[in-house]
């Protein structure tokens, strides 16, 4: 009857996987050839295909973020030089978001100030178009007038004014 391979981790997270018949081969190998670390002697390397504690589940990779770090002691000097730096950093992005909010205002209160220049500039723009409009179409119109011979007939235009003329010449010659 054989016993089922034994598995244990080493320091480098390698599950090792050992077995009674690859022990003793291994064994006598390991005597020859001292490449290896005494604690590995013995030993077949080969990469983690289960985690090393089968509770955790499922074999899948953690990304370093997500593992847990060995919690420091709240009264060494570690911890408290990394609260220091946490406090200094969070503190100087709340200065920089308050400044960036100032500056956001004070940018709004500017275009508002110039919105306001422009609307009345507008304003006055359009009052002196209106004033030249009625000054240019009163000039047309007094141009109008002055063009219309002085004793004309009223609704008749000069041309046929002319007409009448040489219509009431002609028949004064006959």
């Amino acid at each position: 009857m054989s016993r089922p391979p034994k598995r244990t981790a080493d320091h480098n997270g390698v599950s090792v996987i050992q077995s009674q018949a690859h022990a003793s081969r291994a064994a006598a190998a390991a005597a020859s050839s001292s490449s290896l670390p005494p604690t590995v002697t013995g030993l077949q390397q080969v990469p983690q295909l289960v985690p090393a504690n089968p509770a955790s589940g499922g074999g899948k990779a953690v990304p370093p973020s997500k593992m847990k770090k060995p919690q420091a002691d709240k009264d060494s000097d570690e911890y408290r030089q990394r609260r220091e730096r946490n406090n200094l950093a969070v503190k100087k992005s709340r200065m920089r978001s308050k400044q960036k909010a100032q500056d956001t205002q004070q940018r709004v209160n500017e275009l508002k100030e110039e919105n306001e220049r422009l609307e009345a500039k507008i304003k006055l723009l359009s009052k002196e178009l209106s004033v030249l409009k009625d000054l240019f179409l009163e000039h047309a119109h007094n141009l109008a007038d002055n063009v219309q011979p002085p004793g004309g007939a009223e609704g008749s235009s000069p041309a046929s004014n002319n007409n009448n003329n040489n219509n009431n010449n002609n028949n004064n010659g006959q």
